[in-house]
């Protein structure tokens, strides 16, 4: 099996992938970038939690027109996961306003966006619908 590596840093890959926050211990503001400090109340201590792996998509909108060699159309969504919001592409859907909907349910996928010259394959994720 090729060595696989996320895209980014709060994607934890294995046997259940899954995002990875950081919480503000003081007032649970999350955040998947690092920080210095908490946007909403300036405090520095920070815990790192797991992100619920199903969602509701509570807005998207259908992408047309992208930069070149960016295939188009395709979904980009903000998908509240638990409470927390994800922005994220949906995967695995006709992108089209008949099958994707507010109110989906959806899970978080990871795919295979790219390989190295050393075979490494690069993982990116988004969310797919939630069963049939």
């Amino acid at each position: 099996m090729a060595e696989q590596i996320p895209l980014v840093d709060y994607l934890v890959l294995g046997n259940e992938p899954h995002l990875e926050a950081n919480e503000c211990t003081a007032c649970g503001a999350r955040f998947f970038d690092r920080r210095n400090a908490c946007a909403s109340c300036g405090k520095n201590d920070f815990t790192k939690v797991d992100i619920s792996t199903t969602g509701e998509v509570r807005a998207f909108t259908i992408v047309a027109f992208a930069a070149p060699g960016v295939p188009v159309p395709y979904v980009a969504a903000l998908v509240d996961c638990g409470g927390t919001s994800v922005r994220a592409n949906l995967i695995n859907v006709e992108p089209d306003p008949e099958h994707v909907t507010l109110g989906m349910k959806v899970r978080l996928a990871t795919e295979v966006i790219g390989t190295d010259s050393n075979d490494t394959e690069a993982i990116g994720f988004g969310f797919e619908p939630l069963g049939g």
